[in-house]
């Protein structure tokens, strides 16, 4: 049974990932915490222990680590002994985090996909460019790494495989939907980091389609949707990384992901896209400073962390399954809803980092009871959803189906 958690990151995942770590520690074990800013991390200890999340007492230490840097990450995990490690820091830092994991025998868990700070938008598919690369290396080390189990990529994986498992027989459609209804108050920001979150929007929307890869522009092909609690809202298809993966697995259905955004948002973004203000690429002041315009919009935007407070309302994300079902079409919709008020109160984070940082420490759990520990590279739809999604219902995020039958929760108790 493995023990015994480092959490690399200290943002707003983070910060949901340590209290519900906490919440689970008679299982887990010792806890560890380390960021570029040792201050961030123990101001996350501190509000875990304000909360009185700790199940039972125990270790929970704060550290400082350049998690680009694979040695100081693999004398880390030695010096905590951890057992399994969740990096939920920057896309930047997976491949030197991954590669610590398999030198240290540690399991790693994720949220998102890697991404090279110098490139934006890869050809398909993005995890072959890079994860999925590690795959023998991790098997051969008996290393457990479950790629992408944040909640979209994640959840919404699992969602995919259950419909496969238990509402259809073939699957001919997936559309995975992510709707935040909440409003933080603010002019503007964005819900996680903002040099991610433009990053994902700036480059080509791909999409498998028709047993191919589909190039769109960003806010070319929008939607509307009718969701449960939050209404009809228009989504536009969007690039994501969830389509990477079930692509592969299911090669004959077309795989699209689907984002809501407000004509505001579109807006602003259009005016700094447009000014050049979402390069990657370094430009020269008059001055003679050089500066990355992306991390300059980064630099003003607000902390994504610091919008929980005052953030209101709903989040509905989930997969739109069709398919056939006793040789006639059908289809399902799988999905969660989760409020961003509470989420502040349970854990001091704003729901879409609660959505974000509960299912790694679902799949931690299961690690460290060996239900998922498999020793191997997989994504989540590679493993049974159900100990998964019961294991979800009781930690913050249930689960629920709509079809023909009605709308009801998903329970395997």
């Amino acid at each position: 049974m493995r023990k015994n958690v480092l959490i690399i990151g200290a943002g707003g995942v983070a910060q949901v990932v340590a209290h519900k770590c906490a919440q689970n520690n008679d299982i887990l074990g010792e806890l560890h915490i380390a960021s570029r800013t040792r201050a961030k991390c123990e101001a996350i200890i501190a509000s875990v222990h304000e909360k009185r999340a700790p199940k039972v007492p125990g270790r929970f230490e704060a550290h400082t680590v350049d998690a680009m840097d694979t040695g100081a990450v693999s004398d880390l995990i030695r010096r905590t002994g951890a057992g399994i490690v969740i990096n939920v820091g920057s896309s930047f830092v997976n491949m030197s985090v991954l590669d610590a994991c398999i030198g240290t025998g540690a399991a790693y868990l994720d949220t998102a996909i890697h991404e090279d700070p110098a490139k934006v938008c890869e050809t398909p598919p993005w995890y072959g460019n890079y994860e999925w690369k590690r795959r023998d290396a991790a098997e051969k080390a008996g290393v457990t790494a479950i790629l992408g189990v944040g909640f979209d990529p994640g959840v919404v994986n699992a969602y995919a495989r259950l419909a496969e498992e238990e509402y259809l027989d073939t699957i001919e459609g997936i559309d995975i939907v992510d709707i935040n209804a909440g409003s933080h108050g603010r002019w503007f920001a964005t819900n996680f980091d903002p040099e991610i979150n433009f990053r994902e929007f700036t480059g080509t929307v791909w999409s498998w389609q028709n047993g191919a890869w589909q190039a769109n522009r960003m806010f070319e092909v929008g939607k509307e949707w009718d969701m449960p609690v939050v209404g009809r809202q228009k989504a536009y298809l969007t690039g994501h990384d969830e389509v990477h993966s079930l692509s592969a697995r299911y090669p004959q259905a077309d795989v699209r992901f689907w984002m809501g955004f407000g004509d505001h948002y579109i807006n602003v973004f259009t005016v700094l896209k447009n000014l050049g203000l979402l390069s990657e690429q370094p430009v020269r002041t008059a001055e003679g400073q050089e500066v990355i315009p992306l991390k300059v919009v980064k630099a003003v935007l607000p902390d994504p962390a610091s919008l929980a407070p005052d953030y209101i309302g709903k989040t509905c994300i989930g997969d739109f399954v069709k398919g056939t079902k006793d040789g006639k079409p059908a289809g399902v919709f799988i999905y969660n809803v989760a409020d961003h008020k509470e989420a502040y109160q349970e854990v001091g984070s704003q729901g879409i980092s609660y959505t974000a940082g509960v299912p790694p420490v679902a799949a931690a759990i299961l690690i460290a009871q060996g239900i998922w520990d498999v020793k191997k590279m997989v994504n989540v739809e590679d493993l049974d959803p159900r100990p998964f999604i019961r294991l979800l219902n009781r930690i913050g995020l249930p689960t629920r189906v709509m079809d023909a039958e009605g709308d009801r929760p998903v329970d395997f108790a």
